[in-house]
């Protein structure tokens, strides 16, 4: 990972990445047990997603937007200031979800927090895995996960911020 990259690793120290405590753990679970959804259409999509770009420009945060239910891409949009290496995170991010059903920023602080890091301990692929911040999913209330929400473009908590902020603010207008 480059300098470079839009969505920044861990804190490090020189002894390694900055462990995940067990708040942050309970708050991002508790996040997921929260944020569920009663139905999940092609219109749900556009609104959350429409509500996404309407945040991330209130804030000119340059990010890329993707929801997806099962394979299908039902929203996608790339800010100004964007590239293809965050349609590249949102894919790697949202992998994390599809493989561990739930947010990627919580599978990375439950690797954290036993001193480890995702990449050198899950045994996947780095190149099609990424648990960093931004990729949230999209769970059905008595179904279970049936797609993903992700954010490329801030550093990873702040991705994660705002997929809550926009899932809490879409289940209060519901």
């Amino acid at each position: 990972m480059s300098p470079a990259d839009p969505d920044r690793a861990p804190r490090t120290s020189p002894a390694g990445p900055r462990p995940a405590g067990d708040d942050e753990i309970r708050e991002l679970a508790a996040q997921e047990e929260r944020l569920v959804l009663d139905t999940f259409s092609n219109d749900d999509a556009w609104q959350l997603g429409s509500l996404l770009v309407e945040l991330a420009q209130e804030r000119g945060a340059a990010v890329t937007i993707g929801i997806r239910r099962g394979a299908q891409q039902l929203f996608h949009c790339a800010l100004p200031g964007t590239s293809a290496d965050n349609d590249a995170w949102i894919a790697r991010k949202s992998a994390v979800v599809e493989r561990y059903a739930e947010s990627s920023y919580l599978v990375g602080a439950r690797f954290r927090a036993k001193g480890r890091t995702f990449e050198e301990s899950s045994r996947l692929d780095p190149d099609r895995y990424a648990a960093h911040g931004g990729a949230f999913p999209l769970r059905l209330r008595g179904t279970g996960v049936v797609g993903v929400v992700a954010v490329s473009g801030l550093p990873q908590a702040d991705d994660h911020a705002l997929v809550v902020e926009a899932l809490e603010r879409y289940l209060a207008a519901g």
